[in-house]
């Protein structure tokens, strides 16, 4: 594999692998477009700022009053995608410029049944069957009535599969 060198004789690779902040924004020292293998490196260095920034907690607006307005409670069997739903959510408030605060974690519902595993004589062999339901909170805090609803409606629309709304 062939090295590459700049007009300084440093070894270009060696840099960006030493220092990533910077590479992400480095101009190439030569005028013509550089091999293959080094554009490939140079662009798994940059994510694009959407991406970014689901790796990032949601923007959050602080309330200037305090004032309930709305309590979505989401409610779902997977942890996975009530969280999921919930980070959805606070963006959403976030560009409609809705305070939120939130996902606060409520009690979790269990329900257990036991049920015989057959009929008639076989009473002592039974099976027990559990479901567990998480649920979270998300205020809404000094929203007007009508962005309120527009947000409501916007979570409905974009319903995530097997996450509850109340």
């Amino acid at each position: 594999m062939q090295m590459m060198r700049d007009e300084h004789g440093d070894d270009f690779e060696a840099r960006i692998a030493e220092n990533v902040e910077q590479a992400a924004g480095v101009t190439l020292p030569y005028p013509s477009q550089p091999d293959p293998q080094l554009r490939e490196k140079l662009d798994a260095l940059r994510l694009p700022r959407a991406v970014q920034a689901l790796y990032l907690r949601p923007l959050r607006r602080t309330p200037q009053y305090g004032v309930p307005s709305c309590d979505l409670q989401l409610r779902s069997y997977s942890v996975r995608n009530v969280e999921f739903f919930a980070d959805f959510a606070l963006r959403a408030a976030y560009y409609l410029h809705l305070p939120a605060k939130g996902p606060v974690p409520l009690p979790r519902l269990i329900e257990r049944w036991t049920v015989p595993r057959s009929n008639f004589v076989h009473k002592k062999s039974q099976e027990n069957f559990e479901r567990i339901t998480l649920r979270r909170l998300i205020q809404i805090q000094d929203g007007h009535p009508e962005t309120v609803q527009l947000w409501l409606a916007f979570l409905q629309k974009h319903a995530y599969y097997g996450v509850g709304m109340k």
